[in-house]
């Protein structure tokens, strides 16, 4: 099995591509449960950053075998082992992590020790999106299954944050909210580095015509150019779409100042690579959640 990532000549006419290497994202194998790990993390060794995959847990069916959502369907005490195994895999206390609760809003809050999950694994959030720390030893916790992970790191401050960013996300701009959120702790824009993460590229995302038209007001036509494909004409006359939430969030990143050097997409389809990552577009919704976890080491 092996990760199934972009190409620049598969990436013709993005504007994105010219910084995109090709090789920002790796399987890593060298532990008891595998992670997608991005090269550009190697740079710095006081934080951390892993992804999760379908892999090295004890859910079983359509949830095997390593959910990490509370929300599947799933007994409690097999995602709580799940979060233990990859805590352990990672060297980190399961005790720390901060578990966000995603709605697909853009609502970004710092964290500190009052949001920890304890040794209960307790989620003790509502309603956030994007989670924000300068703390060493927490661990941000956010969950996908297809939408896009925006992980943040501020290589001055070291403050690091990690956001949810689906279609409604990324038409609301969270990205753009957890910069401002960043800022008003003390980071600049030229200072924070962007991972674009594992999600559902655009050949394999198909939407509305109602969700084009949220795109187009927001981003306007040039962007749209790249973020929008005419796509399929249903029997009953209905326009669909193939969307780019990759070159959208790009798009809004640049725009809030973010250089364009310092934002690495990870190029890994979690549609394409179902056998390895859970995706909702493949399964229509039977499945599991992958996770994102950020810390300070």
């Amino acid at each position: 099995m092996h990760v199934i990532c972009k190409r620049k000549e598969e990436m013709k006419g993005k504007t994105y591509a010219k910084w995109y290497s090709g090789e920002e994202t790796y399987l890593d194998r060298a532990g008891a449960i595998p992670f997608l790990r991005f090269v550009v993390c190697q740079k710095f060794p006081w934080m951390d950053l892993a992804f999760s995959t379908k892999l090295g847990g004890v859910s079983e069916g359509v949830l095997s075998s390593l959910n990490l959502g509370w929300d599947r369907g799933e007994k409690r005490e097999n995602v709580c082992e799940n979060y233990k195994r990859v805590c352990a895999a990672l060297g980190i206390d399961y005790r720390k992590l901060v578990l966000s609760d995603q709605v697909h809003d853009k609502k970004v809050l710092y964290v500190d020790e009052t949001y920890c999950a304890g040794k209960d694994i307790v989620k003790k959030l509502k309603g956030v999106d994007g989670l924000m720390t300068d703390l060493p030893g927490l661990v941000l916790a956010t969950s996908y299954a297809d939408c896009v992970p925006l992980f943040f790191i501020d290589t001055r401050t070291h403050l690091i944050a990690s956001s949810h960013s689906g279609w409604k996300g990324t038409v609301s701009k969270i990205g753009q909210e957890t910069i401002r959120a960043m800022q008003a702790r003390g980071s600049k824009p030229e200072d924070i580095l962007v991972i674009i993460g594992p999600s559902i590229c655009q050949d394999c995302y198909e939407v509305s015509e109602d969700v084009a038209e949220q795109f187009q007001s927001v981003y306007g036509t040039v962007c749209c150019r790249e973020i929008l494909q005419e796509g399929r004409m249903t029997p009953e006359g209905e326009q669909k779409y193939q969307l780019d939430l990759w070159a959208a969030n790009w798009y809004q990143l640049t725009e809030a100042g973010i250089p364009p050097q310092n934002i690495h997409v990870s190029g890994v389809c979690t549609c394409c690579n179902h056998e390895l990552l859970y995706s909702h577009r493949f399964t229509q919704g039977r499945r599991g959640n992958l996770n994102g976890f950020l810390f300070l080491t």
